[in-house]
């Protein structure tokens, strides 16, 4: 089922293309439960939006669907990996330093037979707040809930200025909320 996967990692790793798991597969890695159709691979290397960079997988069926960013996109761009009865990959391509700062702080991680990156809990909580909409929202919050709160706020505070005011506007209105149920 991860085969696509680890076939994406394999291509980036022989490229040299620091890579980690983002989005709900590192959600799951790190405890919380969330199912989506496809997995996410964050990368800040935009040699990934060359069609020529895929030859390998391209070779072998996959379909390729290369998608590169606008100067007011946040994204430099976005790879859809796709395979006949594979779960799709995204390979995210972000643009700033702190994205590139985060990759290399990823822990590599056997998912089942399955090696890749994936990104901390802290850098995670800072990919959903730059993205910023009601589902980022939820796994910040989901994600504040796991063992070890105070030294993720801490983490992700001391992070926190190197992104845009927008994602910390959301961090505030996420941490200052009264616990639910009360």
């Amino acid at each position: 089922m991860l085969g696509l996967l680890d076939d994406v990692s394999r291509v980036l790793s022989s490229r040299g293309t620091p890579h980690a798991l983002i989005g709900a597969g590192a959600l799951a890695f790190h405890g919380v439960g969330r199912s989506t159709f496809d997995l996410d691979v964050l990368v800040t290397d935009r040699s990934v939006l060359v069609t020529a960079f895929w030859a390998r997988l391209a070779g072998q069926g996959d379909v390729l669907d290369l998608r590169v960013g606008d100067d007011e996109d946040p994204l430099a761009g976005v790879v859809r990996i796709s395979r006949p009865g594979a779960r799709p990959v995204d390979v995210v391509v972000g643009r700033a330093t702190w994205q590139s700062e985060a990759l290399r702080s990823a822990t590599p991680c056997a998912l089942g037979a399955v090696s890749i990156p994936v990104i901390s809990v802290a850098d995670l909580v800072l990919l959903k707040l730059y993205a910023g909409g009601p589902q980022d929202a939820w796994d910040v919050e989901q994600l504040l809930r796991l063992k070890g709160r105070t030294p993720l706020v801490a983490d992700v505070e001391r992070q926190l200025p190197r992104l845009p005011e927008h994602a910390t506007v959301l961090w505030r209105r996420i941490v200052d909320a009264p616990p639910a149920g009360r």
